[in-house]
């Protein structure tokens, strides 16, 4: 399980939640300790860069926010970010510097790290979205198991106990996710990996790669 990593999944000078993944292995260990990680954080930003409208919701100065949306703490939205028309921000939700969180989209415990699009009907909940990485209009990260037991990742013969009964996706940066694509609970992307429109991903899809379907993942060709 080496290749999904934080060091191999996530380029953490682009996050000012670098913190938040200091002495942990993969980057679902994270997830727990999100909310309480925002707070801490949001009671050090300074207050020439961040506008601060509720007791735990900082919102950089620059940052795009439509007066639709809404944004419920704990919460960060990094500086010229864009919250669009009718996002739902339910809490524990870190937005990266430049990102985009469209309309009608939905987060709720997650760190989208700078330069993510998130830009139509996503749902991304559990969930660590790593630099530059992009969802495709409707698709969305399943975050609970239909028999609602702890999630387990799996790569090929190998799995490892989470203990989380809610854990979405973990993308790598730049990962590509096609319209429409469901990443159902523990899938973990590396890094530069596209995913093909209307995919359902299980288990872990390696860096560098297409994936087509669940028995054809074909290697990228350098440029």
């Amino acid at each position: 399980m080496n290749k999904y990593t934080i060091a191999n999944l996530l380029n953490l000078h682009e996050t000012i939640a670098a913190e938040l993944f200091a002495g942990k292995t993969y980057p679902w260990e994270v997830l727990p300790e999100i909310g309480a990680f925002i707070r801490k954080l949001g009671a050090s930003l300074p207050s020439e860069e961040y506008d601060h409208p509720e007791e735990t919701v900082w919102i950089a100065k620059s940052a795009q926010i439509a007066h639709t949306a809404s944004i419920n703490g704990p919460a960060i939205i990094g500086k010229d970010a864009q919250i669009r028309h009718c996002a739902f921000l339910r809490g524990n939700v870190l937005v990266g510097e430049g990102a985009v969180v469209g309309n009608s989209t939905e987060l709720k415990n997650v760190v989208l790290f700078n330069k993510v699009q998130v830009p139509h009907y996503n749902y991304v909940g559990d969930s660590v979205l790593g630099y530059r990485s992009h969802m495709g209009a409707g698709s969305i990260c399943s975050n609970v198991k239909s028999d609602k037991k702890p999630v387990v990742v799996k790569d090929a013969q190998t799995q490892i106990e989470t203990g989380l009964k809610k854990f979405g996706a973990i993308l790598g940066d730049f990962v590509e996710v096609g319209c429409g694509s469901v990443l159902n609970p523990g899938s973990v992307i590396g890094r530069h990996t596209n995913i093909y429109p209307l995919s359902s991903i299980r288990g872990c899809i390696p860096a560098d790669t297409i994936y087509k379907n669940q028995g054809e993942i074909a290697k990228k060709l350098p440029e």
